[in-house]
């Protein structure tokens, strides 16, 4: 799975915080090159090599710039072989109403579900076929990273996010079935509760509900996606890996 150069290359989406960021770290500690994908510039303090270069600013809700993103990581690529090793689809958004709490399918506005299935669900499939080459050559790996909200409502994640995961998670398996003849491995995680600097308030009090009796850290997150990058999940695709603690046992 290493291209010519002997470095295995990621494509990340969602970069900037949280579970992307420790999978930047996680990847990059491996030696792997990482091509981050984010609606922010890059963070001059971020840790990871090479980090300005290899960083790409994309609204994944205008279609146009993800085209224009495709274009730019392909001629990235070139450098490396035209060789993608993984494409992890972390990106994703979870509009709340004015108060700040769960817009729920009575109230959502049909603005906000076009933005949120852009975001969470085409941007991954476009993504996908846009670097299929790449993948194919390198018999790569994708993870769309889904969400324990997509089987189960919840009360902080709105119900365009949920759907959206679920959908999400579907096209996962699709996907496994479509690419797999090619090489190419596509599984998701369904993260629950994870401790990150941005927790809706009042997720504290869940713990009591979560068997581990705690909330799970991104490091714990990027270590499942590494796994699924990475040959020692060789023969795993189409799988949804949840990350939840026994939440939903």
């Amino acid at each position: 799975m290493s291209d010519q150069s002997g470095r295995n290359t990621l494509v990340l989406t969602g970069a900037s915080r949280g579970i992307g960021h420790a999978t930047v770290k996680r990847f990059s500690a491996d030696g792997w090159r990482v091509i981050t994908c984010s609606r922010q510039d890059f963070a001059e303090n971020c840790p990871w090599p090479a980090g300005p270069d290899d960083h790409i600013k994309i609204d994944l809700s205008d279609l146009e710039d993800v085209g224009s993103a495709v274009a730019e990581i392909r001629h990235r690529l070139e450098k490396e072989g035209g060789r993608l090793n993984a494409l992890v689809n972390n990106a994703g958004i979870s509009p709340k109403n004015a108060e700040g709490n769960r817009l729920n399918s009575l109230e959502t506005p049909m603005h906000t579900w076009r933005d949120v299935f852009q975001v969470n669900f085409f941007a991954p499939i476009l993504l996908a076929r846009g670097l299929f080459k790449e993948l194919a050559e390198a018999r790569g790996s994708v993870v769309n990273v889904t969400s324990i909200a997509g089987s189960r409502v919840h009360p902080f994640a709105g119900t365009a996010y949920a759907t959206s995961k679920a959908a999400l998670a579907s096209l996962t398996r699709e996907m496994a079935a479509d690419f797999g003849p090619h090489g190419i491995r596509v599984n998701a995680i369904a993260p629950g509760e994870i401790e990150t600097a941005i927790l809706s308030p009042g997720t504290e009090k869940m713990i009591d509900n979560i068997p581990l009796r705690r909330l799970g850290t991104t490091e714990e997150v990027a270590e499942t996606i590494f796994f699924l990058c990475s040959e020692s999940s060789s023969y795993v695709t189409g799988g949804e890996i949840h990350i939840n603690g026994g939440q939903h046992v």
